[in-house]
C-alpha cells in the first residue's frame, strides 16, 4: 500500500471537469440543481454546473460560500464546486423552496447550530421536513 503522503489524486475522468446542466425531461432536472450543488460541497473533485433554465436560481449560492462552500460563480447561470469543504454554522434567509432545502441540508452538514430564515417557503413544498430530518437523525427545530 502506498502511504497516504505520497498518493496522487486521481479522476475517473482523467484531467476533464464533469459538468451537470439541466433542461426539459430526460434531462437533469432543475429543481434538483440547488441539492447536488450542497452534495458536490461534501465530495471530492470539482464540478460544473449549468442552470440553463431558470435565471436567477443560483444566487443561494453566496451563502453556501459564506458558509466555507468552496464555489466560484462564473455567471448568473454557471457555478464551479470544489469539495470537499468543511462547513460552517451561521444564520441565512431562504429565497425560494429549492435553495431552501438546499440550505438546510448544509446546514446539517455544517459544524455548529443553523438558523434559516423565511423558512416557511420549504414547509410548502416538503411537509414535516423538520420531522423527517429527525427521523434520520437530525437535531432541528421549527420555530415560529
Amino acid at each position: 500500500m502506498v502511504p497516504k503522503k505520497n498518493r496522487k489524486m486521481s479522476y475517473d475522468l482523467g484531467d476533464a471537469i464533469p459538468a451537470v446542466s439541466d433542461g426539459p425531461w430526460p434531462s437533469f432536472p432543475s429543481d434538483l440543481m440547488s441539492v447536488l450543488i450542497v452534495l458536490a460541497s461534501q465530495t471530492r473533485g470539482t464540478c460544473l454546473f449549468f442552470e440553463k433554465m431558470f435565471e436567477s436560481r443560483l444566487y443561494f449560492v453566496d451563502q453556501l460560500k459564506q458558509m466555507g462552500a468552496k464555489i466560484v460563480q462564473c455567471d448568473p447561470h454557471r457555478v464551479v464546486v470544489t469539495g470537499r469543504s468543511q462547513l460552517y454554522a451561521g444564520t441565512f434567509s431562504s429565497p425560494d423552496i429549492r435553495a431552501g432545502i438546499a440550505l438546510v441540508i448544509a446546514a446539517l452538514a455544517a459544524k455548529g447550530e443553523s438558523v434559516i430564515k423565511n423558512a416557511e417557503v420549504i414547509g410548502r413544498g416538503y411537509s414535516a421536513v423538520d420531522r423527517r430530518f429527525a427521523a434520520l437523525g437530525a437535531q432541528t427545530a421549527l420555530k415560529d
